[in-house]
């Protein structure tokens, strides 16, 4: 008896916007609202996968928002795909990289709901599915992003007597260098050696900037700095590689396995910050991951600000990985004043716990889902208290 293959019967996207618990300062934007595009993906045997696609404040951050990333999906990746083995995960992706290029969230969102279909069909995690968990649990940072020293310290304090984060990445870049350093100094002398500090600078230095930026976040304690020059300057990247003791770590140059051979080639960074959508979805993501290794660089799991969907896809993931030596920021539920999730991801003892069960190890709380979805034309300043 041949068993009946198992198809993709609908692709339906969904925009939500969520309210922040507190302004995220970027070098870029602030943001007061995360917006998170959710795909459920319904198969032929009545099983159903969900993923998400998520950036960061809109196209202030790259080329996709929350708006191109639905589009995407529902002109070009969802009549590619109906119709299609839902088991054939690998298929999907080359037909829909053949068909659309760049799209990367878009991409991820997608894939995520397909390997959470194949995982639940097949009663595994998605981690089983590429190889098994060799983690429960995770170091997880917290990004420290007022821009106010005393704010900052104060939260930092807060975070380390709950026992909730003792790695804190501080969002730099907007102010002169000389202030973005002192701030920095004023959180390390208050935390001491309670907690690992580092900096996210988003891009926002030039080389010269930069210069002076690491050789001073160095003497005041910093470990690593996060993208401190655009994304194209890899040869700026590799000379502060190459000049300074404190890791520079790649982010925005990091879009993929294809950046990540040229940023190894150039010897333009320590570590990579490894992201699921930024990647273009997990398998890729896992490709990043590969290179990294083999290049003796140092990985670190990156975050888009997810909801507690695309967190659950990327502890997936990273739950595989022996040596996560800088750790994780996957705090994006937290950042969020509702979790959308029927059961939240765990955080406790400085860890974010990998969700157990088959598929991603979640569920949509769909009461939340219907609150914060965009079509329901529900005005966000009643939710923001504004």
């Amino acid at each position: 008896m041949v068993n009946a293959v198992t198809k993709i019967d609908q692709i339906e996207t969904m925009i939500l916007d969520i309210p922040t618990i507190r302004g995220h300062v970027l070098s870029m934007a602030t943001m007061r609202v995360q917006t998170a595009v959710l795909v459920r993906m319904r198969f032929s045997d009545g099983s159903e996968g969900i993923g998400e696609g998520t950036t960061i404040g809109g196209l202030t951050y790259g080329p996709e928002s929350p708006e191109s990333i639905q589009s995407a999906i529902d002109t070009y990746i969802t009549p590619a795909l109906l119709g299609r083995s839902a088991d054939d995960v690998n298929g999907a992706l080359q037909l829909v990289d053949h068909l659309v290029k760049g799209n990367r969230i878009a991409k991820a969102a997608v894939e995520i709901a397909l390997w959470d279909g194949l995982g639940k069909r097949l009663g595994v995690s998605v981690a089983q599915l590429f190889g098994g968990a060799v983690h429960s649990r995770l170091p997880v940072a917290w990004t420290l992003a007022s821009g106010n020293s005393e704010t900052d310290i104060a939260e930092a304090q807060e975070m380390i007597a709950a026992r909730r984060h003792n790695i804190f990445k501080l969002k730099i870049g907007k102010r002169a260098v000389a202030e973005d350093v002192a701030h920095v100094a004023r959180i390390k002398a208050a935390v001491g050696d309670a907690a690992s500090i580092r900096v996210d600078v988003n891009q926002a230095w030039s080389l010269q900037d930069a210069r002076w930026g690491l050789r001073g976040l160095q003497d005041v304690g910093c470990e690593l700095v996060e993208q401190p020059v655009r994304a194209r300057y890899l040869n700026a990247l590799r000379e502060l590689t190459r000049a300074h003791e404190i890791a520079v770590m790649a982010d925005e140059a990091l879009n993929g396995p294809e950046d990540a051979v040229s940023i190894v080639a150039r010897g333009a960074a320590d570590v990579f910050a490894v992201k699921v959508a930024q990647s273009g979805g997990i398998k890729r993501a896992s490709e990043v991951v590969a290179i990294g290794q083999a290049a003796g660089l140092g990985l670190y799991a990156g975050t888009m600000l997810e909801t507690g969907l695309g967190t659950a896809a990327a502890l997936q993931l990273f739950a595989g990985i022996e040596d996560l030596r800088w750790g994780s920021e996957l705090f994006g539920p937290l950042l969020l004043t509702e979790d959308i999730l029927a059961t939240p991801i765990v955080y406790r003892d400085f860890t974010v716990e990998v969700p157990q069960g088959a598929g991603l190890g979640v569920s949509l709380d769909p009461d939340k889902i219907d609150f914060f979805r965009r079509d329901r034309a529900r005005s966000l300043k009643t939710v923001a208290g504004e």
